[in-house]
């Protein structure tokens, strides 16, 4: 079992548990921050097991079907994750604003303290370690939730302080002004979610960085006269780099096919976690123009450099 696999288990066994813990005691209690805390673990535990299901066609190969593999399907997770969260935090407000208008008591404080000290323990674990296999793995749903999963960790440590100013003061209110302010932070996360796996769906390129490294690797490769048509993008952990290099007319075959197997090698170890497909087309001169006017009499749109 991969590590990305093992870690969309690991969330979803510590969604259930806290989607029991603070469902019961949210309606003892009646706290719409614990209450509204417990729905979205709900959420988390749905994501989560969407996420496992992502995670486990994501890693198939290529197929005669899916040529290119089906790491998309990571972006796909991130946008309905994405939208779940969304949907979580406008049931926070609503129910937050209609705290407000109706200034409900919150019972039960004790207990109500002790869940959500258990909860920003259990979750502030999980994305201690859910950072770790995003960091290992580059993998975009990992990535997804373990920010989903620190959003959850600093809503329940709202949660936590509104508890104890309520133990304290008697304010109830601030149970419902905190519960609004988590509910914004969620939207706001979400769309960043959302936004990120929208970008990988629509091709977006690789990052500036990487890029300009990608063209450092050409620039500096003796036999290289020039290139053009450099086009990146990323589905997953795949990374994919098409260019067009420019060589002399009278350069061998062999030679050229040396030199694209050279700059292929050091394109790779930019990022060595990355599973690269790279694909170079060898020209014996600059033959852009001639391409941009063929693209263009089919109606295809040419990257140069």
């Amino acid at each position: 079992m991969t590590l990305q696999k093992k870690a969309t288990i690991v969330s979803s066994s510590v969604a259930v548990t806290l989607v029991v813990i603070k469902l019961i005691v949210g309606i003892i209690s009646g706290s719409v921050a614990v209450l509204a805390s417990a729905i979205d673990s709900g959420l988390d535990l749905a994501v989560s097991l969407f996420n496992l299901f992502a995670v486990s066609n994501a890693e198939k190969p290529a197929d005669e079907r899916f040529n290119y593999g089906r790491g998309k399907i990571e972006a796909i997770a991130a946008v309905l994750e994405g939208a779940i969260i969304t949907a979580s935090g406008l049931y926070i407000f609503y129910e937050a604003t209609q705290k407000i208008l109706h200034q409900e008591p919150v019972t039960h404080l004790d207990i109500s303290i002790g869940v959500m000290l258990v909860s920003i323990v259990m979750t502030g674990a999980l994305v201690l370690f859910l950072n770790h296999v995003a960091k290992v793995t580059q993998n975009m749903v990992i990535k997804s939730d373990a920010l989903h999963y620190k959003t959850d960790l600093l809503s329940n440590g709202a949660i936590l302080v509104s508890l104890v100013v309520i133990y304290f003061t008697d304010f109830f209110l601030i149970d419902a002004i905190l519960g609004i302010l988590i509910a914004i932070y969620i939207i706001y996360s979400a769309f960043e979610l959302i936004k990120e796996g929208v970008l990988v769906l629509m091709d977006v390129s690789l990052d500036d960085e990487i890029v300009a490294k990608i063209k450092e690797v050409i620039e500096s490769e003796p036999g290289v006269t020039d290139y053009h048509w450099l086009k990146t993008r990323k589905a997953g952990n795949d990374y994919f780099v098409d260019v067009h290099l420019v060589f002399t007319p009278d350069i061998s075959l062999l030679e050229a096919h040396r030199i694209g197997d050279n700059v292929e090698a050091k394109i790779k170890k930019i990022d060595p976690k990355a599973d690269w497909l790279i694909n170079i087309h060898l020209d014996p001169y600059d033959d852009s123009v001639i391409n941009e006017e063929e693209d263009e009499k089919f109606g295809e749109t040419a990257v140069k450099k």
